[in-house]
């Protein structure tokens, strides 16, 4: 008996480690789905395609592996055009799949056709990879070819589209291939390279590594824990690499918003990067911060795009490869030979700590909500220290994940945001989609928090549900100041104090807690700083999805994000 092409789409995903699926289904995908269920697969069916996407995009965060992700065609395909587009900013390698009319349909020259637009052109300068399942003897080539592109080089989506005329039909093939048998898995780096690469780290006096995004992404935090055990040196977060590695949590430091990290930038003299593409929020590595120090500093740089060496920067020796290999290549390599602690890496960690601590301490001076709404460092710093240890952080928002990045007073393992496209909206999905996939590929339903502000999650607010019909122990802390508080402080800055603010304010009847307890959520209302951390508490404790709505000031959160001149250099070249 022959498979039907839709569970060999699922057999050949499976094949990868895949067992999540996001989205709703249309009549191609009625079979997919179903058999899916039947196979022990996570199937999640949101409330928009766009929404499906973002669970996607953050179940490839949370797992390594690519995610697949379902649109209607047509219009099921329009909606999920945001989260397409956010894949390939965020280097997401989710596969997007879309139904279509049968080709006999879609070549007819007839006017009036229902449901029915050519999906492949609109998409194709969207995607790494966009192709169809014509015959149904090409679903492995399709399939594969779409998984191969994603993971290959710059990690980023496909396209595949799945006529209806395909969907039925059966085949007789093998097994599937594991991934390495018609991929590249784990390249490692050229020997040559890898040599001098470890030489410069001997020779080094002050090295610092500087992690991105890809650390997270790709899994690789235990692997990077070793090499910085042996390298004894800080840790600069990017941007994108927030999520911080158990282990090294306070040598880790945050590019440009922690004094320390300027320090160790300066005075390094070798700089290890490592699954970043060194871009405006790091200044391409060559100006700001990098300046003082350029004519004495060395730079490694494992990239699995070889098309990126040198783009951005002078490199002195490039690492071309897969992080997952690379980076256990360079700690056996010196393994032998591990570096000491300095004075200095001492030095930053006490500094890093007091700072912490003097941050804490200058927030509690601000408005606490006692007289008047809170302060948004003061909101960030008591949500952030209730943070579950284990837990999964989720950022959303404009002002507020400015205020984010100074104020946190937690160092969360894994951080999802929308980091490179500044997509706001993102955060409810994210966290639904990155908290089912760890579910399914652990068993264990970690906590997650949602730290976001009022325009963020209003964008997909309808995805309380699924959070609700999946029992995720997700707490939504939204910081409500009735306005886009970025924009309002844009205006400010543009115009000054007092000019009117077209089209960035909004009633101030809406109620967060009781729009959530409509979609069987709990509902806290917290007015005091004091109170945000037992909120937090009690709704861990209740096992229920709940949302806590913390009016804040709108005058602080326009007006005051702490180190706003620092986020404006990310813009390098004066673009915007």
């Amino acid at each position: 008996m022959g498979v039907p092409v839709y569970e060999r789409i699922l057999q050949l995903f499976e094949a990868e480690g895949i067992n999540t699926l996001f989205g709703i289904p249309d009549p191609n995908f009625v079979h997919l789905f179903l058999e899916a269920e039947s196979r022990g697969w996570t199937v999640v069916s949101p409330h928009h395609e766009a929404a499906a996407g973002f669970m996607a995009e953050a179940a490839s965060r949370i797992t390594g592996k690519p995610a697949l992700a379902i649109g209607t065609l047509g219009p099921g395909i329009a909606n999920a055009m945001p989260a397409i587009q956010c894949c390939k900013v965020e280097n997401s390698p989710v596969i997007f799949m879309g139904g279509q009319r049968a080709r006999i349909t879609e070549r007819r020259v007839r006017r009036g056709r229902i449901q029915f637009v050519r999906q492949e052109p609109m998409i194709e300068d969207s995607v790494k990879y966009s192709g169809s399942i014509e015959y149904a003897d090409q679903t492995d080539e399709v399939i594969r070819e779409a998984i191969r592109q994603s993971m290959s080089g710059t990690p980023g989506p496909s396209y595949v589209e799945f006529p209806s005329h395909v969907i039925l039909e059966e085949l007789d093939v093998p097994e599937p291939l594991p991934p390495h048998r018609y991929r590249l898995v784990n390249q490692g780096a050229d020997g040559d390279r890898l040599a001098e690469a470890v030489e410069l780290i001997r020779a080094a006096k002050n090295p610092i590594l500087l992690v991105g995004h890809a650390v997270h992404t790709t899994r690789s935090g235990a692997a990077v824990k070793e090499l910085a055990d042996l390298m004894q040196c800080p840790v600069i977060q990017t941007s994108g690499g927030t999520a911080f590695i158990p282990g090294l949590e306070e040598r880790t430091f945050p590019y440009g918003f922690s004094e320390v990290s300027i320090d160790a930038v300066v005075e390094s003299d070798l700089c290890l990067a490592l699954g970043t593409e060194l871009g405006e929020p790091s200044h391409y590595g060559r100006w700001r911060h990098w300046v003082a120090n350029e004519a004495n500093r060395k730079w490694i740089y494992v990239q699995q795009d070889p098309t990126a060496i040198g783009v951005n920067r002078p490199i002195d020796v490039p690492l071309v490869g897969d992080l997952r290999a690379v980076v256990p290549q360079l700690v056996r390599a010196l393994k032998d030979t591990p570096r000491q602690p300095t004075e200095a890496l001492s030095r930053y960690i006490q500094r890093d700590a007091q700072q912490l601590e003097e941050l804490a301490a200058e927030s509690r001076t601000k408005a606490d909500g006692s007289n008047g709404p809170m302060h948004t460092s003061r909101f960030v710093v008591e949500a952030s220290k209730a943070f579950p240890k284990d837990g999964i952080l989720i950022r959303d928002g404009g002002a507020t994940v400015i205020f984010q990045w100074t104020y946190s007073q937690s160092k969360p393992h894994d951080v999802i945001w929308n980091q490179n496209y500044g997509h706001i909206g993102t955060g409810l999905p994210y966290a639904t989609g990155a908290m089912l996939a760890d579910y399914a590929a652990t068993g264990k339903k970690r906590p997650g928090m949602l730290l976001t502000s009022d325009s963020s999650f209003m964008f997909h607010i309808a995805e309380l549900e699924v959070a609700v019909r999946k029992e995720l122990p997700l707490v939504c802390i939204v910081g409500v100041d009735n306005q886009w508080g970025l924009e309002v402080g844009v205006y400010k800055r543009t115009f000054g104090l007092g000019t009117a603010e077209t089209g960035t304010h909004w009633s101030k009847e809406v109620r967060f807690d009781k729009v959530a307890e409509g979609f069987g959520c709990r509902g806290e209302y917290v007015e005091k700083a004091e109170d945000i951390g037992p909120a937090i508490e009690r709704a861990y404790a209740s096992g229920k999805v709940t949302v806590i709505h913390v009016p804040i000031d709108p005058k602080a959160n326009s007006e005051e994000m702490p180190n706003y001149s620092e986020f404006r250099t990310w813009y390098a070249e004066g673009t915007q």
